[in-house]
Formats: structure tokens, C-alpha cells, sequence
């Protein structure tokens, strides 16, 4: 599933004080160990490489980076430590390596807030060369050098704070790959963000959780995604009956054929129907069993949940609802869902609550049994999913 906006961090508590930036300004912001599925709109990520040698840093980063650009991701943050330790210039190139040419890194260490800032390209913490604080002694990551540009062998540059951000822009692009800015305050960070949102996705910005808390407040996250995906495998009259008016009210309706469900071409043709169905994005996708008697409803489950598999692989969805507690479990194991973590629910014997494990852990999701709920139940259990993503 895609994020808005991706960290990349060289240690764990780093990675945290970025994110919660982005939290503090309503984003759904998530901290991860390890690469797996997350429907966050901001995530971090840890290489756990500050105390690495240049060459196993560089590979931990290019790793991380390569999962994190195959799921999409709009916006890429690498997050330095605020002193600088570590082996900086080679996680960049790493970075850099992965990033389309063109690509603008604009490194800026700084946070304001706790003392660290960058003036004439010299990082000070509390007023003081990084190199001649402690910093400077650290057992493990010592940081010798206080010049940024010097450190990292890049220009500084220096934004007019008269000027605009198309001029900005401008400067730092004609300037090289990789460019180092100052920041003595709050405003010279948001001035930095500023250009790197003119720049657009070519742009790296590059620094602590100063810079980043500039553009959690800059940067906008895409719009939530706002189709259900609705399952119905049973056939009970009930579940018939709840499918018209889900029909008539929002839906986008799917319905196979009963020879479908046995016939691979006829199943590859009805899959690819769906999935064109499930672009336009409508406020509801319908899969339904057929009306056909005496199918195999192992059968109707698992074909409706390979369909459905397909759906949420393909789409950013708003949710999933299920009918039928043989389909659910289809529909769950596709998914690799370990169960659902519940938290509420819709109407009596309609439980709602969020899948747990697997590649859409997460999930919104509504289950019920095929006879249960009045004629419109499946509008309020679809209403109740998306609400609960726009929550998240």
C-alpha cells in the first residue's frame, strides 16, 4: 500500500521524533522495524546504521529505500542525527543511487527548538561547534568536522529570506546534487520547506525532526481513499434482499455467472471486469454470488475471495465487507489475515473492526452471516468501514 510521505532513519529513537512530527499535524504516522504492509500515510523506518562502516550503512539504506519505493511513496524524508554522527554522505549517495537523475538533496541538520542550528554552514549546538561538544567525543560515532559543506563535500547555499520559493528553487537546483542550507530558526526551516515543495518530488529533503516538522505542516497528504469493497458469498434470501438495496443505493454491482466459477477463462474475464470497475473508483464495488441453485459454496466463497484478493492488491481501499462466514474466511485467508481485531459494530451480529496480520493488516472490515440485518444493512456496514478509515 502506498504512504504519502516515507522516513528513513539511521536509528530507532530518530525515527520516532520524525514521525511524531507528522502526528502532531493529524497525519497517520506509524514506526516500523521492519518492512511489512502498513495503510499509514507517514511511515519510518530504521537502518540502524549510525554506527555502521560507510559501505554496510550505504547497503542497509539502499535496501530500505528499494521496500519503501515498491510500495509508492510520494514524498521520501532521510532523517540525519542533529549532530551529524554518523556515516552521512554515503547513506545520501545510497538514497540518491535509488532516486530518478535529477533528483536534489537539500541537507539541513538543524533543529531550533533544541539548541542545534546551522550558520555559515556550521552546525552549533547551544551556540558551540558540533565537533567541540560532545558530540565531538563520542565513544563510537565521533563527529570531527563542525563545517557541514566540508563534511559532506557540498555547497552551501543560501536561501534571500526575501526572495520566493520559485527562486529558491532555482538556486539550489543550479547548484548541485547535493546542497547544505542554513537554519538559525523556526522561519529559516519553513523557508527550506518551502523550496523542497517547489521542487517537488525531485526533491531529498534531508535533516532531523526540525526540518521534518517544517513540512508535516507544508506537505498535503493525498486524499483518503473512499471505495468499499462488499462481498456478499451467500445466498440466503436475506443476503438477496440486502444486495437490491445496496445496488440501488451506491453500488457498482459484479455478479458472475454460475458456469463462471468453473470455467478459468470465463473467471480471468469476469477478474478483469472488476479490477477495470475498481479504477473508476465508485463509492462501492459489489461482488456477488450467483443466483444460480445448487453451487458449491466453497467454491463461490473462494472465487469471490480471489477476486476480492485481487481488488485490495491492485486499489487503496476504503474497507472491506463480508457476508457470509464462509466467504469471510476465504476473503481472510487471502488476505494472510491472522483474524480481526474488533472494535465495535454496525447492528446486532454485525461486528466492526480492522484485520489483524497479513499484507492488508489494518483493514477496516465488517463481517456478518448471510441471514442477519434488515434490507440495509450493507449500506450502513459500508458507510461504517469507510468512517472508520477516514479515522485513521
Amino acid at each position: 500500500m502506498s504512504h504519502d510521505v516515507a522516513i528513513v532513519a539511521d536509528d530507532l529513537t530518530g525515527a520516532g521524533d520524525t514521525a511524531v512530527q507528522f502526528s502532531e499535524e493529524g497525519w497517520a504516522a506509524e514506526l516500523r522495524l521492519r518492512p511489512g504492509h502498513s495503510s499509514a500515510q507517514v511511515v519510518a523506518v530504521t537502518t540502524d546504521s549510525r554506527a555502521c562502516a560507510p559501505e554496510q550503512a550505504a547497503a542497509l539504506v539502499r535496501d530500505a529505500v528499494k521496500d519503501l519505493l515498491g510500495t509508492g511513496v510520494t514524498h521520501l524524508f532521510k532523517k540525519v542525527d542533529s549532530t551529524l554522527r554518523g556515516p552521512i554522505r554515503a547513506e545520501l549517495d545510497a538514497v540518491l543511487g535509488e532516486l530518478a537523475p535529477g533528483t536534489t538533496a537539500l541537507v539541513c541538520p538543524a533543529f531550533p527548538a533544541l539548541g542545534r542550528t546551522v550558520e555559515d554552514g556550521v552546525l552549533l549546538v547551544n551556540g558551540r561547534p558540533v565537533a567541540e561538544t560532545s558530540a565531538g567525543r563520542d565513544p563510537v560515532t565521533p563527529v570531527t568536522e563542525s563545517h557541514v559543506p566540508t563534511l559532506l563535500g557540498a555547497p552551501l547555499v543560501r536561501l534571500d529570506p526575501h526572495g520566493s520559493p520559485v527562486t529558491w528553487a532555482r538556486q539550489v537546483r543550479e547548484a548541485a546534487p547535493v546542497v547544505v542550507l542554513d537554519a538559525a530558526d523556526d522561519d529559516d526551516l519553513v523557508r527550506i520547506a518551502r523550496t523542497a515543495v517547489e521542487l517537488g518530488p525531485p526533491a531529498l529533503p534531508v535533516g532531523s525532526a526540525g526540518l521534518a516538522g517544517s513540512l508535516a505542516r507544508l506537505w498535503q497528504p493525498t486524499a483518503k481513499p473512499s471505495t468499499v469493497l462488499v462481498v456478499v458469498t451467500s445466498q440466503h434470501d436475506a443476503a438477496r434482499e440486502q444486495v437490491r438495496a445496496l445496488a440501488a443505493h451506491s453500488a457498482v454491482q459484479h455478479e458472475p455467472a454460475g458456469g463462471a466459477l468453473a470455467d478459468d477463462a470465463a473467471w480471468e474475464s469476469f477478474a478483469a471486469g472488476v479490477l477495470e470497475s475498481a479504477a473508476a473508483r465508485p463509492p462501492v464495488l459489489l461482488l456477488t454470488a450467483p443466483g444460480t441453485a445448487g453451487l458449491s459454496a466453497a467454491l463461490v466463497s473462494d472465487r469471490l475471495a480471489d477476486v476480492a484478493s485481487r481488488v485490495l492488491r491492485a486499489h487503496d481501499l476504503a474497507g472491506l465487507v463480508v457476508t457470509g462466514g464462509d466467504g469471510a474466511r476465504a476473503v481472510l485467508d487471502r488476505l494472510d489475515g491472522a483474524g480481526i481485531r474488533l472494535q465495535g459494530h454496525v447492528a446486532p451480529g454485525v461486528p466492526l473492526g480492522s484485520v489483524v496480520g497479513g499484507w492488508a493488516a489494518g483493514l477496516p472490515i465488517s463481517t456478518k452471516a448471510g441471514g442477519f440485518g434488515d434490507p440495509h444493512v450493507l449500506i450502513k456496514a459500508a458507510e461504517a468501514v469507510r468512517e472508520r478509515r477516514s479515522m485513521r
